[in-house]
């Protein structure tokens, strides 16, 4: 269980990374809702994997951009599928309606994560 926990903070990862490039550690946590440990510890992971690559940010040479490699855009163009088809088969019973009544309760469960991480200057 564990493990699919982990697979999925990965996708989530990467679909970041891919989705806005370049950003740090400490953003990468905020944006998946994990702690920053946690997401050296993915970051390791896809590091190694040939998933990511790293390089100094351009003006904050201390930080650590970390961009998609060709190997991690290919996985994630391959997860998206993926996840697409899922999600068209989990929607499929839904009403127009009952979609956007699900996206509005998703929405504010993510807000009110986002509230607890985080605090109200930041956001």
């Amino acid at each position: 269980m564990e493990r699919r926990l982990d697979d999925r903070a990965q996708h989530s990862d990467r679909s970041r990374v891919g989705a806005r490039g370049g950003p740090g550690r400490a953003d990468l946590a905020r944006r998946a809702f994990v702690t920053p440990q946690t997401m050296s510890r993915i970051i390791v992971n896809l590091d190694e994997a040939g998933l990511i690559e790293r390089a100094p940010h351009a003006e904050l040479g201390r930080v650590l951009q970390t961009r998609l490699s060709p190997a991690g855009r290919r996985l994630l163009g391959r997860c998206r599928e993926r996840v697409g088809a899922v999600e068209n088969r989990m929607l499929s019973g839904l009403t127009a309606t009952e979609r956007e009544q699900l996206r509005d309760l998703l929405r504010r469960c993510v807000d009110s994560l986002r509230a607890e991480l985080m605090p109200p200057t930041a956001q």
